[in-house]
């Protein structure tokens, strides 16, 4: 299984980012930082005659390595109560690939198997459950499988290395992901 991480948080080396490596550990799998990639917002232009216009970003470059893959890690902090700006500036512009008929994205889209991890500071296993219905409508919207979802607690860097109850869920998705 080739497997894809999309970071959506805009601190290096953060809670985030640190929980999602102990989930992967030891798997091969290929990682984009969408705070290194420059994606613009959209420009909905869905009802319009000549609709969707190409975008000077990197938003092309980091779909194509999706469609790559067959497993996807949406990783992303709580940031109040929803995903970071980044991954939504970057999940928002699939209207404009859905509009590509060179594409055929949602039929590509299904192909995919989907795994979040949510890390956030206050009461995190309540306060992000409204975000993984999110992720969970969107990838019933594509056909997509959600395999998992991992949330953990931590706000201050290095808070999520005391959350045992994460750590060890990251472990038992680690062993599904080898399966």
């Amino acid at each position: 299984m080739k497997l894809l991480i999309l970071y959506g948080s805009t601190r290096r080396g953060g809670n985030t980012e640190w929980l999602t490596e102990r989930m992967v550990e030891g798997l091969p799998a290929t990682r984009i930082y969408l705070r290194e990639k420059q994606i613009r917002p959209i420009q909905d232009m869905r009802h319009t005659a000549e609709g969707f216009s190409p975008v000077d970003d990197d938003y092309d470059e980091v779909v194509q390595e999706m469609l790559r893959h067959d497993a996807i890690v949406f990783a992303t902090p709580l940031y109040w109560y929803g995903m970071s700006g980044l991954m939504k500036n970057f999940i928002d512009r699939w209207s404009q690939s859905l509009r590509d008929p060179d594409l055929d994205f949602k039929a590509q889209m299904r192909t995919k198997k989907a795994y979040v991890v949510i890390v956030g500071g206050d009461n995190p296993r309540i306060e992000a459950l409204p975000l993984v219905g999110q992720f969970t409508h969107i990838f019933r919207y594509f056909g997509m499988e959600f395999a998992h979802y991992l949330i953990g607690k931590g706000n201050k860097p290095g808070d999520v290395q005391r959350d045992e109850q994460a750590i060890a869920q990251a472990a038992q998705i680690r062993k599904a992901l080898l399966d």
